[in-house]
């Protein structure tokens, strides 16, 4: 390998269920591979199930990074990974190792790839929940709400500012980081990060929302409303953490609050994770530099496989 070739960090991304992780294990039967993990949820210890988090046979067969680093209690900023997986880059890099990134969490590509001066765009479905949750409770207490997981962008807002309110609650439900955070980060770069973006792709969506309902259907066959019981059981837990918003534990939560029944929850968990991949399929389209694979076929391990031995070999 050329020292160009290896300077390139390899990324391999695509929608929730699209066939990261089965990929990542092909790449890592060839090649001398360590698994850095783009992904908002694997990082929160005590989410196993939910997140489709690698089993131990797995991290033991592949190293894994930014896997169970937090407490679902603490928040963790796109700012935060950048600087996290680059140091994984480079520790890694010094083992002789390559590193592989993998993971569907788009803003955390973005933040290592560009940095992080722009804001996440408006999300119009997001918008409408607000603006009706707003009708139902005041914009005073949405303002509160906002203080809880941004109180620095909070306390210079009036809390009859609506439309400012409104934004950094988006912001903050698109991307997961606090909108005050994202304003503070430098988007510096120490060096030019040069990327290889393999994107999996459903050439028919209907394919991956069946996968999607197969996916979570065996999520609770494995135990995973036991999981969100234990997290629920923690009395510091609450629906405006990060971690209680994930898909599935979200409305799972709702389920154990008893304000939706067993079936309700399944079909909303299942309708909620659609819509996540709907979302980061449009952000992987605006990508015209990416290197498309048709997912959830029985050859996209192959072809990913192909596609790194072409800069790798």
């Amino acid at each position: 390998m050329s020292q160009s070739t290896t300077e390139t960090l390899i990324c391999l991304a695509g929608p929730t269920a699209s066939g990261k992780s089965a990929a990542a294990r092909a790449i890592a039967k060839r090649w001398p591979v360590e698994i850095i993990n783009v992904d908002s949820a694997t990082i929160y210890r005590g989410m196993d199930i939910g997140t489709a988090k690698p089993s131990e046979a797995e991290q033991r067969e592949t190293p894994h990074h930014l896997l169970n680093i937090l407490d679902p209690l603490e928040t963790y900023s796109a700012a935060n990974f950048r600087r996290d997986a680059l140091r994984c880059v480079q520790e890694i890099r010094a083992r002789g190792n390559i590193p592989l990134l993998s993971g569907g969490t788009m803003l955390y590509f973005k933040a290592l790839r560009d940095g992080l001066n722009d804001l996440p765009g408006a999300d119009p479905e997001i918008r409408l929940e607000l603006e009706q949750r707003a009708a139902t409770i005041g914009w005073p207490a949405m303002h509160d709400q906002l203080a809880q997981v941004d109180p620095e962008t909070a306390k210079r807002l009036s809390p009859n500012d609506s439309q400012r309110i409104q934004r950094a609650l988006e912001i903050w439900r698109v991307s997961g980081t606090p909108m005050s955070v994202l304003l503070n980060a430098t988007a510096q770069q120490d060096v030019p990060i040069k990327t290889l973006t393999l994107s999996l792709e459903p050439t028919e969506r209907s394919i991956l929302h069946e996968t999607i309902t197969l996916r979570f259907d065996q999520m609770l066959e494995a135990g995973l409303l036991n999981e969100v019981r234990t997290l629920h059981a923690r009395r510091d837990l609450h629906t405006n953490l990060p971690s209680v918003r994930c898909v599935g534990y979200r409305q799972l939560w709702s389920l154990l609050e008893g304000e939706i029944d067993y079936s309700e929850a399944r079909l909303q968990a299942i309708a909620a994770t659609r819509q996540l991949a709907k979302r980061q399929l449009t952000w992987l389209r605006s990508l015209p530099e990416r290197k498309t694979i048709q997912a959830c076929t029985p050859a996209t391990e192959d072809t990913v496989v192909q596609e790194v031995g072409r800069l790798l070999d």
